[in-house]
């Protein structure tokens, strides 16, 4: 039989345990219950700068940031309690070098044969660089807050002021064709007008963009989506009618979605509209909508059988602003790109599948309620 070492283990056990005590990455430290170092291995010297000897003869609390001392009282105290069987807490240290380190330190009990905590075993990992690109990110996110609202506010602005000097030209315009009659014959005064006209259009299309805001999740609303594609499809009988258009609601009588009513309604009346819009006159007009769930999302299919789009061409550019891709004298290039903000808006997403002379479907993802 092999001898037993005085710690109480076979000696290639012992060994094993030791070299792995000393070998891991991960700082590993025995305390006394009074937090008095017993033994550290290679890691926790590497980790703080200091070799043994000076670990030994120095209080720990001596390179704890002062902020974060006391940190482990409460924790510590469920822990001797029995209340839990380890904790974790990240707290910052004075390197040697004076420079400060992040500490992710997980804390468990060694037990005597009666049950009674002995020792503590104190576990460190540095995540001073996950804590700094933590901080890194955070700040970005607010840089990009901050300058969002500002966007926001320009935008307002901008909106505002253009529609007050096109709305004075507007009627400086109308003052002069009383005034002047033979103004409505100058060609001159002809261009003028219609370019007014168009600058009318433009501000109006670009103040409907600068409604589009991001919308905090408490204002969501729980929605019933077969019952807003019902009203949808409701609102454009007439044309579907004129058009012989088919439109099938397959949506789940009783499938809820987070959303804002307003926004749920133009989404789904464009990609309606424009179902039956861009349909082909070599078959009769069908729209399918469609639902299913996956994970927390609602998929929200609106399929149709048209003209279909040429999505290596136009794919990329599908969404943009005033980008146009049929020979249709109506279509401007902005119901797709609202639609897509307001979706975005509301946390989802759209996807697209087209095949030119087949037809094409539109994937979107909402928040399941």
């Amino acid at each position: 039989m092999k001898s037993l070492s005085p710690q109480g283990t076979f000696p290639d056990t012992y060994d094993s345990l030791e070299k792995i005590f000393n070998n891991t990455y991960d700082g590993i430290a025995i305390l006394t219950l009074d937090g008095d170092w017993i033994k550290v291995n290679d890691s926790v010297c590497e980790l703080f700068g200091y070799a043994r000897n000076e670990l030994f003869n120095m209080n720990i609390e001596n390179i704890i940031y002062r902020e974060d001392l006391g940190i482990h009282t409460i924790k510590y105290q469920h822990l001797m309690q029995g209340e839990i069987n380890r904790y974790r807490v990240r707290q910052r240290y004075f390197h040697k070098d004076g420079s400060i380190i992040w500490v992710l330190i997980s804390v468990s009990l060694m037990n005597n044969p009666d049950g009674s905590p002995s020792q503590m075993i104190w576990q460190f990992s540095d995540v001073t660089s996950r804590k700094l690109n933590q901080d890194k990110l955070r700040l970005m996110l607010s840089v990009v807050r901050e300058q969002n609202e500002r966007l926001t506010a320009f935008a307002d602005i901008i909106t505002h002021n253009l529609r007050s000097h096109s709305g004075n030209l507007s009627t400086i315009e109308g003052f002069l064709e009383d005034e002047f009659s033979w103004l409505k014959e100058n060609e001159s005064f002809v261009l003028l007008r219609n370019a007014i006209e168009n600058l009318e259009e433009t501000v109006s299309h670009l103040t409907e963009v600068a409604k589009i805001k991001q919308v905090d999740s408490q204002q969501l609303e729980t929605l019933n989506l077969h019952d807003y594609v019902e009203k949808a499809i409701y609102t454009v009988t007439a044309y579907a009618k004129n058009t012989k258009t088919t439109i099938v609601n397959n949506v789940d009588h009783e499938l809820k979605i987070k959303g804002i009513p307003a926004y749920l309604d133009s989404i789904i009346l464009n990609f309606l509209t424009n179902a039956i819009k861009y349909r082909s006159e070599e078959r009769e007009p069908k729209i399918k909508l469609t639902s299913l769930i996956e994970n927390d999302s609602v998929i929200f299919k609106i399929s149709d059988n048209g003209i279909g789009i040429d999505m290596e061409k136009y794919g990329k550019k599908l969404f943009q602003l005033y980008k146009t891709f049929h020979n249709n004298k109506d279509a401007i290039g902005l119901g797709l790109f609202i639609t897509r903000n307001h979706i975005e808006s509301l946390g989802g997403k759209v996807e697209v599948t087209s095949k030119i002379g087949q037809g094409t479907e539109f994937s979107i993802f909402l928040k399941g309620a």
